[in-house]
């Protein structure tokens, strides 16, 4: 199949703010800089979501304002207290104990404080202690760590887990690592990995776990999703033995003091606490619902789609049914990425979809406009506001392509006018010309007519193009009849102001001329040539001959003879005509009082 480079370089032009789109929505993606947007459209997708009831068997053991009033204690507490706390949970036997808090030093209160927790954890047998990962990267140096629970408390731990929240770049916790992996250390299974791993373990049913590094939370809510029981009242007894029954029993601070909140999708003011991500974290890996992410490249490609298809709207339809489209094919992407988001927990990337599409959309219509602005500007050299606004409007049915088509042509020009602007000066000229000129096209306009062309002081105008027009003779005649009636008003004003009478004469001639954009490929113009238009202006100039202001042919007589006064004037050979053309007379029976008599007489002869 031959490749037409030519239409491909027209399809490239009609769409090129698609293809543009597509450029910028690769580039800004590339470039991170949708993230923010990107991210903030996941948290919204959460909200409408809404939370979703969670696991029964996770409990959060909260360290919160009650438990520093009723207790009456300064953090951090006694670790002999943290014993107590185990203890009453070891009674009620759950299933796995998690503790998101670090003790990678000893007691300020003395080694006793330190083996009453120890012998606590080894008690229950089935504690994972926080350790947290910590890097100090200087200059030239770059110092990574894992802080561990000391000794005496980690040697009876069914496991040790670093804890760290990891956010994203504006702060957001979405992902939770399933390996902590420092450059300088040996990789490390995360806490909630960790819980998964111990779980599994136990026999409690578990999904398996992904092979990515990192997974996106499926939140379950905001604050207090889970059950929150306090600290003081688990150490003080007043929660039942039984209700810890193979409960998956989590203890971290919730209290605004201790600094371990963070915003998430249900928590953007920053006050969700680690302990609950965690819990979040926990059920996810349980479940083995994580949200899964489009891959980028797939969500660029749709995007860029998007910008093209957007583009196309514009370039295909009217502008109301393309806003109409458009706005449908957005309802149509968003109402996608919901329902994947609400029934496959999957996160399609939808702002840069969207980006694509109003910048696809939107450049063509700017881009539109502004052509359609520089053609209305081209266009009303030639044609009335209302045939610029029609020709603008059927742009696509090709009215301004160059064809053979019938046509009526008028030339018309001032009798005499070069001797008379002899006598003037240029400046006065210029202002006489600019009068006169200016009056014939405001009439030329108000009857469909596009002015072709000014000659000096002669008018060629064309009717029945660009947009077809059944009384385009007619119409002809009626410019012609004004053009008499305004000169008289124009001659009266300069007879006041320079003593100087001027008149003009026209021809008509109705025939078919090549019309449509012609000339060079440095200047075009819209204009018509052939033997029609030859006629018209040889018409106007033997008006004076036959002492007739205007003067028709034949073919325009035949479309007008019942609408205006004629009277046949023979027939006449015009240069460049090997036959005798018939011509007729236009009689104004009401603007030039010294045609009146040739009028009145015409008429009483036609009578009898």
């Amino acid at each position: 199949m031959k490749v037409s480079w030519s239409r491909i370089r027209r399809i490239g032009r009609k769409h090129l703010a698609g293809i543009l789109a597509g450029v910028a929505v690769v580039v800004l993606v590339q470039f991170g800089l949708l993230d923010a947007q990107e991210h903030w459209s996941l948290a919204q997708l959460f909200e409408l979501r809404g939370s979703r009831e969670p696991m029964p068997q996770i409990v959060i053991v909260t360290i919160d304002e009650s438990t520093f009033t009723e207790m009456n204690e300064q953090w951090p507490f006694a670790r002999a207290r943290h014993a107590e706390l185990l203890m009453q949970l070891a009674a009620g036997k759950p299933r796995l104990i998690g503790i998101d808090l670090i003790f990678d030093a000893p007691s300020s209160r003395g080694p006793k404080d330190d083996d009453a927790f120890g012998k606590a954890i080894a008690f229950a047998g089935n504690v994972v202690l926080g350790a947290a990962y910590t890097k100090d990267i200087q200059p030239y140096t770059r110092r990574e760590t894992f802080n561990f629970p000391i000794l005496v408390l980690r040697r009876g731990a069914a496991a040790v887990a670093p804890v760290n929240m990891h956010a994203d770049a504006d702060g957001d916790v979405r992902r939770v690592p399933l390996m902590v992996t420092p450059e300088q250390l040996a990789p490390m299974p995360a806490f909630d990995t960790t819980l998964h791993r111990l779980l599994a373990k136990s026999g409690f049913p578990v999904a398996p776990l992904p092979t990515s590094p990192s997974i996106l939370i499926n939140f379950r809510g905001g604050r207090t999703t889970y059950p929150w029981v306090s600290y003081h009242r688990v150490v003080r007894g007043e929660i039942p033995s039984e209700h810890w029954k193979d409960k998956i029993v989590l203890i971290g601070p919730t209290s605004p003091i201790l600094h371990d909140q963070f915003p998430t999708a249900f928590a953007p003011a920053g006050d969700m606490p680690g302990v609950e991500i965690h819990a979040n974290a926990l059920e996810t890996l349980v479940r083995g619902n994580p949200i899964r992410e489009v891959p980028q490249p797939v969500s660029t490609a749709l995007a860029v789609v998007a910008g093209f298809l957007g583009c196309a709207l514009v370039v295909r339809l009217h502008a109301f049914r393309a806003l109409l489209a458009a706005t449908g094919l957005w309802l149509i992407l968003t109402l996608a990425a919901y329902a994947g988001f609400v029934l496959m927990d999957v996160w399609m990337r939808g702002m840069a979809g969207t980006w694509a599409l109003v910048l696809g959309y939107g450049g063509t219509v700017v881009e539109h406009f502004v052509r359609e602005q520089r053609e209305r500007r081209q266009l009303s050299r030639f044609f009335s506001p209302a045939v610029v606004k029609e020709v603008v409007r059927h742009k696509d049915e090709g009215s301004l392509t160059t064809s053979r088509r019938l046509v009526t042509v008028l030339f018309s020009d001032i009798r005499g006018f070069t001797s008379l602007s002899e006598q003037l000066q240029p400046e006065q000229v210029e202002e006489i010309l600019r009068e006169y000129l200016t009056e014939m096209t405001e009439i030329v306009y108000k009857h469909d007519g596009a002015i072709d062309k000014f000659i000096g002081d002669c008018v060629m105008a064309l009717y029945n193009v660009p947009l077809e027009d059944p009384e385009h003779a007619v119409k002809a005649v009626r410019t012609a009849l004004e053009f008499q009636e305004r000169t008289l008003a124009v001659s009266k004003r300069w007879e006041e102001k320079l003593g100087i009478a001027i008149r003009n004469g026209v021809g008509i001639n109705t025939g078919e001329a090549v019309v449509g954009t012609l000339g060079s490929r440095q200047l075009l113009q819209y204009t018509a040539i052939g033997d029609t238009i030859n006629l018209g202006a040889r018409l106007e100039s033997i008006t004076k001959d036959y002492k007739s202001n205007i003067i028709i042919s034949e073919s325009t007589y035949v479309l007008v003879k019942d609408q205006f006064v004629t009277k046949e004037l023979g027939d006449v050979t015009v240069k460049g005509k090997s036959q005798p053309v018939k011509i007729y007379a236009v009689l104004p029976t009401s603007l030039d009082p010294e045609w009146a008599p040739t009028v009145a007489e015409y008429l009483s002869t036609r009578a009898k």
